[in-house]
């Protein structure tokens, strides 16, 4: 596979108004990456990439992550099937965040949940200190005890 040069951060000019991209990981070598669906701008999660997954992501145009909780590399839909398809890369004003459209394979979802967005919740109220949620999906859109049979849930406490 080919391999990406990333350009150097020579000056705030380059980096704002140039037209290479020179992406600024932060000291753990990740970047946010904001993921919506193209076709409704649905948020569907809010991951990270280091520079292998960004790599990887503007080579293939199916969105590679950095997952933080089991520190590896992974392509998204590797086991479920549901790969997020690249359909754009957009970069922040002084490049240290990415926004991806993706059109979403298989089933349609991308959350490890079983929702078709991460973001299934709303904060709803406060009552004695405590901020209540109401869900904004009212189903699953699949199993996750099925897609992911035996693989342990990445949500760490």
């Amino acid at each position: 596979m080919e391999k990406i040069n990333f350009a150097k951060r020579s000056s705030i000019e380059f980096v704002e108004e140039g037209n290479t991209l020179a992406p600024k990981f932060n000291s753990e070598g990740l970047i946010p990456v904001v993921v919506t669906e193209s076709s409704s701008d649905l948020v569907l999660m809010l991951g990270y990439m280091n520079k292998d997954a960004l790599e990887k992501t503007i080579l293939t145009r199916e969105a590679h992550y950095w997952s933080r909780s089991r520190e590896l590399l992974w392509k998204k839909g590797e086991s479920s099937g549901m790969t997020h398809k690249v359909d754009q890369i957009l970069i922040d004003d002084d490049q240290d965040s990415v926004w991806l459209k993706v059109t979403i394979d298989g089933l349609g979802a991308s959350c490890h949940v079983g929702y078709k967005s991460c973001f299934y919740r709303t904060v709803d109220s406060l009552e004695s200190g405590q901020v209540n949620l109401l869900f904004t999906e009212s189903e699953k859109v699949f199993d996750p005890e099925v897609i992911y049979p035996g693989a342990e849930n990445p949500t760490k406490l």
